[in-house]
């Protein structure tokens, strides 16, 4: 079974040209963004996403300092990708879910450039 990471994220190199990655910070009360993303594990409604085509990661986060968000980092190969994704069924279940847990939700849009340059690597550990 997935769980939530709740330390720091792995720097992630993507190998693929220019990768969509959207950031969704998930708040809500009383620990239902956290709910929320368990319930999106237990019903397998992520390991579906992940086994999508073009869809190369998505994975939940816990921001420190804000024990009532939840941070969903979601990467595709490209925007024909994503579209897929917004336009499956999955997306109705999302909502639902959404719904019930009363979630309030703030995205972030990013193209992955294809490298870090050779003055960033040297900041990055691994």
């Amino acid at each position: 079974m997935r769980s939530l990471n709740r330390g720091y994220p792995a720097v992630l190199f993507y190998n693929a040209d220019m990768s969509i990655i959207v950031n969704i910070y998930y708040t809500g009360k009383n620990g239902n963004a956290v709910k929320f993303a368990e319930e999106m594990i237990e019903r397998g409604i992520v390991d579906r996403i992940l086994a999508e085509e073009g869809n190369e990661r998505y994975e939940y986060f816990l921001p420190f300092g804000s024990s009532e968000t939840v941070l969903l980092i979601d990467a595709w190969k490209d925007q024909a990708a994503l579209d897929r994704h917004h336009s499956s069924p999955m997306m109705g279940e999302i909502a639902a879910l959404r719904e019930k847990y009363e979630l309030k939700m703030r995205a972030e849009k990013y193209v992955a450039a294809d490298d870090f340059s050779e003055r960033d690597k040297k900041f990055i550990r691994s």
